[in-house]
């Protein structure tokens, strides 16, 4: 079973945690099947940025990007190479380490 690593975020995992994922399953399912509560204010359908990711290691292993994906990524806040939409990002047998950016064009719209 691949593993996800993810690196410490302020207030959705402040010390880190290395979780057993779902093959299959896309990153934000695996995420908030361990209790890390990702941000997808779509409900996982590929009509936001809220769940952007960052796959520090791993990237290769993953579901290619879709149309709609790459256009949607193009709006994410803290856009870098290596970013995903963690509901479109669909986990195989590799492990993945990931950064959950500091902020969400969702977060900043409610002021947190």
């Amino acid at each position: 079973m691949p593993q996800i690593i993810v690196l410490p975020h302020a207030s959705l995992c402040p010390e880190g945690d290395a979780l057993d994922a779902i093959s299959g399953a896309s990153i934000c399912a695996s995420l908030l099947a361990a209790g890390i509560e990702l941000d997808h204010a779509c409900e996982m359908s590929c009509a936001c940025t809220t769940c952007h990711v960052i796959v520090r290691e791993g990237l290769d292993s993953l579901n290619p990007c879709t149309e709609t994906e790459d256009d949607l990524l193009d709006k994410a806040w803290g856009l870098e190479p290596q970013s995903r939409l963690a509901c479109q990002a669909i986990v195989d047998g590799t492990d993945l380490v990931i950064e959950i950016p500091r902020y969400s064009i969702n977060m900043v719209k409610e002021g947190h």
